[in-house]
């Protein structure tokens, strides 16, 4: 068995009256790669921003994470964070441009993160940052450390975000949507290149992810959340193979591939937080719903190799 490396147990978000996560549950093993899935609005970069503790003073967080000899990430003050954030636990944010400060260099910035990070002196740390550039594939590394981020593409941007992430080499990296601005072939080149680095570091690392088919190719384990609630998670081969939730089904009947003749969409779309029901947030949307859907909340319990939370669930393929 993988030693766990996070325990996320009961997060739940509140945003005034509503709750933006319920009693969200997952673990994550030293080495994994872990997707979060579903579609916009279900919670997945909510997760990311709570577990980094990005949070504080925006939203409510109850619930618990353990990480590693962490107990809970989420009762922790912003002081205790100067020395996890960004060392054990870093991100790279879904829009390299915005995430990017346009007033200095690439360079200034990954050398001021060795700086406060790893206490380096000036020179090392310049030394350390063009290593760094240039293990992600920045091409010329030492010339583009003075280049401003509006002088790179969108896939050398994201180059940099991905250096500036692991330049303290981080146990546990999240990939809020890393190639959603990006083509389809510099998609893939910064999907592996992010698994091979934190495997090379034996890092763990979480994907916020839209994308099922990608979610399949690249992780270990997956987590399928709709509105703020999981509907199923387990080994990616089993719940993909064969998914019992009926979320999870038309998630995957949605996916393009190479000789697709029909895709079945979910009808109709996910709910405000101010109409959604008292039991399974699905339920409005679910040709499987029963009466019961509606009201009772279905428990997160085991089957069938995963973690499913359904009144109803799909008859095995």
């Amino acid at each position: 068995m993988t030693e766990t490396l996070l325990k996320v147990a009961g997060l739940t978000v509140h945003r005034g009256s509503r709750r933006i996560l319920d009693d969200v549950s997952f673990t994550l093993g030293k080495g994994e790669t872990l997707a979060l899935v579903g579609e916009s609005g279900a919670g997945k970069s909510t997760i990311a921003a709570a577990l980094m503790g990005l949070l504080a003073g925006q939203a409510r967080v109850v619930g618990q994470a353990a990480f590693d000899d962490v107990p809970d990430l989420l009762a922790m003050k912003e002081r205790a964070w100067s020395g996890l954030r960004g060392q054990r636990i870093a991100m790279i944010f879904q829009d390299a441009g915005a995430a990017l400060n346009p007033c200095y260099t690439v360079g200034s910035q990954l050398i001021s993160v060795l700086r406060r990070q790893l206490g380096l002196d000036r020179n090392t740390a310049r030394t350390r940052a063009v290593e760094l550039l240039d293990s992600v594939g920045l091409n010329d590394a030492a010339a583009r450390m003075s280049a401003y981020p509006h002088q790179l593409s969108g896939g050398m941007q994201q180059r940099v975000m991905i250096a500036i992430a692991l330049a303290c080499s981080p146990d546990l990296l999240f990939a809020d949507e890393p190639t959603s601005a990006l083509d389809v072939t510099i998609q893939a080149q910064i999907v592996r290149l992010i698994l091979d680095q934190t495997k090379a570091k034996g890092a763990s690392c979480i994907f916020v992810l839209h994308d099922l088919a990608l979610a399949s190719q690249s992780c270990d384990r997956i987590v399928v959340l709709y509105a703020g609630q999981v509907m199923e998670a387990g080994p990616s081969d089993i719940v993909l193979r064969d998914p019992r939730h009926p979320y999870t089904r038309l998630l995957k009947s949605c996916v393009i591939e190479i000789g697709t003749t029909d895709l079945d969409p979910p009808e109709g779309s996910v709910p405000g937080y101010d109409d959604l029901p008292a039991g399974c947030r699905f339920a409005t949307r679910c040709p499987r719903a029963l009466a019961q859907c509606s009201t009772d909340r279905p428990p997160l319990q085991d089957v069938a190799g995963r973690s499913l939370a359904c009144w109803n669930p799909e008859e095995p393929a």
